[in-house]
């Protein structure tokens, strides 16, 4: 509420509250419920409070030798055999806690507090976001796919099924991945959860003897890693994903067959519905003239149909983000966790400091709903 009063005159009540992450109803709320408690007579103490003396000598019971480590509701009891009543369990908890004398006595441990990350990809092989998930296979057995996906054209860059989780695997499909693509790893950035083979010794110096930038979910976040986490969801839901496989053989020929699937074919909504490989490869723009000729042409020859005017296609976004910054940030001293806004094709992890400025998050465009119109897989979700 401080840091809205303090920053509203100079940009308005609005883009203050979205920076902190609050409506402006609340806002009005709370200051009226604030004025209203200022203007507020001194409550009048209850005839039936215990007076100070007899609280005292309550504390003084409670924090003696024979009860320090007794509980309320035991003391309560023990003195009632004795044939003393004091006071209730409740006023017995509440004399405490104005006084600080009552807690969990057992240690507790405080989770640190994680930067989000914020990773932004405005071509190709600028962005890599990878994960691994399990495909069941016979008589209770698993298998693991490793599958990395490139977050601006949304292309599944390479994967790998094996049947164990490891790092070596990991780096050999990022070193053969690069590879392929003549990727120069130094203007790359790999966004990934904080799996075991994600923060593995192997693979961070990989990474690190590549000049690769690594960026990592805040722990038990799902949505810091949404274009995996969606890529896998259109596989497991596609209608042609079996649920079981009953050897590896099979499930490697699944999967060969479905990713080659998705990425010349699937009609993608996140990027205009285009195909993967052509956003990758920069197809997309020549389609992109060619939707437009077609439209025009049904313009001229009926205008009266188009009630908004000359009709446009859908243009692939420009720039695709992990956790996408408010449009309006306020300069300030941020408070602890505060999001870190970083150039473009970066990304950020960890416990960092946090940047001079304060940014609302908003959801990044890995959710879509579903698409219309599924050619091999019906149910794909993207």
């Amino acid at each position: 509420m401080s840091i809205v009063d303090e920053h509203a005159p100079d940009v308005g009540i609005a883009p203050a509250c979205r920076a902190v992450g609050i409506s402006r109803a609340t806002w009005y709320r709370r200051k009226k419920k604030a004025t209203v408690t200022d203007q507020l007579p001194p409550r009048r103490s209850s005839p039936r409070r215990l007076r100070e003396d007899e609280r005292e000598h309550i504390l003084a019971i409670l924090c003696s030798e024979e009860f320090v480590d007794r509980s309320p509701r035991a003391v309560y009891a023990i003195l009632l055999e004795r044939g003393e009543y004091l006071c209730s369990v409740r006023t017995m908890y509440r004399i405490l806690a104005e006084h600080r004398a009552v807690r969990e006595r057992r240690a507790q441990r405080k989770h640190p507090e994680y930067t989000v990350p914020i990773c932004c990809a405005r071509g190709p092989n600028q962005l890599w976001s990878w994960d691994i998930t399990k495909l069941a296979g016979p008589r209770h057995t698993w298998f693991q796919l490793y599958v990395i996906l490139d977050v601006y054209s949304h292309l599944a860059v390479d994967w790998l099924l094996a049947r164990r989780e490891s790092a070596s695997l990991a780096t050999h499909l990022f070193r053969t991945a690069i590879q392929t693509h003549d990727v120069d790893p130094k203007g790359l950035t790999i966004h990934a959860d904080r799996g075991t083979a994600m923060r593995a010794k192997t693979t961070a110096q990989m990474m690190a003897d590549l000049g690769i930038e690594r960026s990592h979910s805040r722990p038990r976040v799902s949505n810091d890693n949404p274009f995996s986490e969606s890529q896998f969801k259109t596989m497991k839901y596609c209608a042609e994903y079996p649920g079981a496989f009953s050897s590896y053989e099979q499930a490697k020929a699944w999967c060969a067959s479905f990713f080659d699937w998705y990425n010349n074919e699937h009609r993608h909504e996140g990027i205009a519905l285009f195909t993967p490989s052509d956003v990758h490869s920069g197809r997309h723009a020549k389609l992109t003239a060619a939707r437009q000729r077609v439209l025009d042409t049904a313009y001229t020859a009926h205008p009266e149909r188009f009630v908004r005017g000359r009709p446009a296609p859908e243009l692939v976004p420009a720039e695709v983000w992990i956790n996408q910054p408010g449009e309006t940030t306020i300069a300030m001293k941020p408070p602890p966790g505060a999001v870190s806004i970083l150039p473009a094709g970066r990304g950020a992890q960890g416990r960092g400091a946090a940047s001079p400025r304060v940014a609302a998050p908003i959801n990044s465009r890995g959710w879509r709903g579903q698409p219309q119109g599924q050619s091999w897989y019906s149910r794909g979700y993207r």
